[in-house]
């Protein structure tokens, strides 16, 4: 059998067979593997030889993008990115302490992103409408709607304490809403057990870490993640109600019952925030066994603790307090100045972290693994992880400065009678001009040098095609593409500059903001005229450009929920960055790997089981990557009926990079062995796929040459040829199939796998139809196809 696996973007099942009469073999609307109608019963009928195998397609696109609600994980990009931090620390075997504090620091910045977002909601829903807004008469009366709240009515929720209760509603009922989305993401995705470990069950998996039975299984990890950044949601929003009024019971004179009390809620306040922080630094993930216990008296009571905080601060923020009216901004940019405090500070930790891990990697090195095979080294030395952490706190400001800069333009118009937004979020904005500005100093860098790779590259062109008579267009048009595809090896310069230099404004902005208590422009009042202008125009345009980023983000969030082709585009972002379970934010985009790898490991495992027979694994780009996810978690005796084909991968190119301690060198060494034979195809053209660049190995697949293939011609024919007749496109990443040597090496690695496997069981209550599951007791455990268990726990 063939088992072929698509890539980012998804397709058809129809595409993947080459035939339009497909039928679903197992599975359902969300992922399901398909084969050709004709093919539905082929291993009850004879007569198909060794070189003929039944191609069949695992189809997982819906799992990315499905439904029009996926439109709305944009939301969540800042805490996907964040989640991606988490899985780029640096390799480094024998130092679990330090691995453990790494994934602690990822997972309190995470903690504090969930912060950021529900004070953000707070800033809009009390700050800028309840309390400044609805405490001036100019702005009620432009807005009807807040009229009730005036206090010209002198009503019941005229006082500011009952108006900040009932906005605090709103970031009360999103704080809900993203612990319900997390919730039923979990459910619909990733609680797919993988199959039980067997007996062979091996201490240290040569596959490393997605080798272990429990790394696809994240349940427990999540469900309490999620308890504590919810109680952590609604533990700021009662803050945000109980501050202010707290600050006006301790005013002289004022009334010492209400005082206490204030007291008292917020000492429950800080003990309970203490206590969600002490969840979050409990120990990680439990990958080396299936952990299917739930800690559910600490996840069910902790935000109830938390509800029950914020009914609390609800009441006694809503007790009538004579005499209080609202002025100014609420104490914003202290909330927000030390969110970004802990931001940046955490960062920093990270770093530090991230590069005492890197630089033990070579005293820690395993015996037998090469230290970087065909040159491949983690990207930034090291400093992924917290690059990728800095960008993730980057967003999540810009986004919660957008928010709140877009209401308050909204809301006050240009009548200047509201103050507006925190200063921080002014001067967070007015940093985006400069930091732009070197963005675009850096893509002309990078565009430079792609132009000089692009001549360079025409004379390579020729020589690839020697025999065609020279078309200068043609080669210019190839070499061109060859040069902007090597465009994916330089976004290492990019990440690391744009986050060292957001690093460095955002301390400025905070400093700036902290230190003057003024916007840009009011603090460059008494300087030189220069500086005033520049001032000027950085605060400006960064608040157009802030509210520009955010009314393009719900546009394009708008588009996809009623485009398909939209969502799709989306989908592709989503394949990326929610491939790695949430092991760093409760509340980011589902892990579809969790459900797509113990479903690829199921067939695989029960199909040999049921025939005995041989199987190719061929993955495209993404598909590459979940394949061999997959064939680590089989046992190793069904891993040596597998052979790999992976084309357009980019298992080292990006994976190995970014993720050394998951897909380093020692990890697809371990693989290459464990499998009969594993092929690499990919072209000089694609910007994404890559070789493998491991040696030659005497595993399994004794005799089998080395993984890469050299490099397929692209496009097929130069010019017009009687093959050809029409001018040949440049592939690029896709259509790996339409090579001949697609073919040519699926023939060869159908010949290397063993033809002397045990023939299927017909015993009288078996079943051979392809999609049989396993029958009790009709083969040892062993054949079962995941790895064993030690029972021990892991970051």
């Amino acid at each position: 059998m063939e088992l072929l696996v698509h890539g980012v973007g998804g397709t058809t099942p129809e595409k993947m067979l080459d035939d339009e009469r497909t039928v679903r073999v197992t599975g359902d609307d969300t992922a399901a593997v398909y084969r050709r109608a004709a093919d539905a019963d082929a291993e009850t009928l004879a007569g198909r030889g060794p070189g003929r195998p039944v191609p069949e397609a695992y189809v997982w696109c819906n799992l990315t993008s499905g439904d029009g609600s996926r439109a709305l994980w944009l939301l969540l990009l800042p805490f996907m990115v964040v989640n991606l931090a988490h899985w780029m620390r640096p390799g480094a075997h024998g130092r679990p302490r330090t691995v453990r504090l790494y994934g602690l620091l990822v997972r309190l910045a995470g903690l504090t992103l969930t912060v950021l977002l529900v004070a953000a909601a707070c800033e809009v829903a009390l700050d800028l409408a309840a309390w400044q807004c609805a405490g001036t008469l100019a702005c009620t009366a432009r807005h009807s709607w807040l009229a009730f709240l005036s206090p010209a009515t002198g009503g019941w929720w005229s006082q500011p304490g009952r108006r900040l209760a009932l906005a605090a509603l709103v970031p009360a009922a999103l704080t809900g809403l993203l612990c319900h989305l997390s919730h039923r993401t979990w459910s619909a995705y990733e609680s797919q057990q993988p199959p039980s470990p067997g007996p062979e069950a091996e201490e240290e998996p040569g596959g490393g870490s997605l080798a272990r039975p429990g790394f696809w299984y994240g349940r427990r990890l999540v469900a309490r993640l999620r308890g504590a950044h919810t109680a952590a949601g609604l533990l700021t929003v009662a803050a945000a109600v109980a501050v202010p009024a707290a600050r006006f019971d301790r005013r002289p004179g004022g009334p010492a019952a209400l005082e206490a009390l204030g007291w008292l809620l917020h000492a429950a306040l800080a003990g309970t925030a203490a206590l969600a922080v002490a969840v979050v630094c409990r120990r990680g993930r439990s990958e080396h066994r299936l952990d299917r216990h739930l800690d559910r008296r600490l996840v069910r009571w902790l935000p109830l603790g938390a509800l029950l905080l914020f009914a609390l601060a609800l009441v006694y923020g809503g007790w009538s307090r004579p005499g209080w009216t609202s002025a100014g901004r609420l104490q914003g940019d202290a909330a927000f100045g030390a969110v970004s405090l802990v931001q940046g500070a955490l960062v920093v930790a990270l770093a530090v972290t991230a590069g005492v891990l890197h630089r033990g990697r070579s005293a820690d090195h395993r015996p037998g693994t090469p230290p970087a095979a065909g040159g491949q080294r983690a990207a930034l030395r090291g400093q992924g992880g917290p690059a990728v952490a800095m960008l993730s706190c980057a967003l999540g400001g810009v986004m919660s400065g957008g928010v709140a800069q877009r209401v308050a333009d909204w809301l006050d118009g240009t009548g200047g009678w509201i103050q507006g937004p925190p200063v921080l979020l002014t001067w967070q904005a007015s940093v985006i001009p400069p930091l732009l500005l070197l963005l675009l100093v850096l893509c002309g860098r990078l565009a430079g040098r792609t132009w000089r790779l692009a001549r360079a590259e025409r004379a390579a062109v020729r020589r690839d095609f020697p025999d065609e008579p020279a078309d200068r267009e043609r080669t210019r048009r190839i070499a061109r593409t060859r040069a902007t595809a090597t465009l994916t090896d330089d976004a290492p310069l990019v990440v690391g500059v744009v986050s060292a230099a957001t690093l460095l404004l955002g301390t400025v902005a905070l400093v700036g903001a902290l230190g003057t208590g003024r916007t840009p422009v009011q603090a460059a009042g008494e300087v030189h005229p220069a500086v005033q202008g520049a001032a000027q125009t950085a605060q400006a345009l960064g608040s157009w450009l802030v509210g520009l980023g955010f009314i393009a983000f719900v546009t394009w969030g708008r588009r996809a929920y009623k485009d398909a082709s939209a969502r799709r585009t989306i989908g592709i972002l989503w394949d990326v960055g929610t491939f790695w379970p949430r092991a760093a934010h409760p509340f980011a985009p589902p892990c579809y790997a969790e459900r797509a790898v113990p479903d690829l490991t199921w067939r695989m495992a029960t199909w040999t089981r049921a025939t005995g027979g041989r199987l190719v694994l061929s993955g495209h780009s993404q598909g590459s990557v979940l394949a061999a996810a997959a064939a680590w978690q089989l046992t190793p005796a069904v891993r040596r009926r597998v052979a790999l084909l992976t084309y357009g991968s980019p298992l080292t190119r990006l994976y190995g990079r970014w993720f050394p301690a998951h897909f380093g060198p020692g990890a697809l060494t371990g693989l290459h062995r464990d499998v009969v034979c594993w092929r690499n195809l990919y072209r000089l053209t694609d910007p994404i796929g890559g070789p493998v660049r491991l040696p030659r190995d005497g595993g399994p697949g004794a005799g089998c040459p080395e993984v890469d293939r050299a490099p397929l011609k692209d496009p097929l024919a130069y010019g017009r040829t009687a093959r050809h007749p029409l001018p040949a496109p440049v592939l690029g990443h896709s259509d790996y199939q339409a090579d001949p040597a697609f073919a040519e090496e699926r023939r060869e690695l159908l010949a290397r796998l063993h033809p002397e496997v045990p023939p299927p069981r017909r015993d009288a209550d078996s079943s051979t139809s392809p999609a049989a599951g396993p029958r009790p007791g009709a083969r040892s455990p062993a054949d079962t196809g995941v790895q064993g268990s030690s029972g021990r726990s892991s970051e």
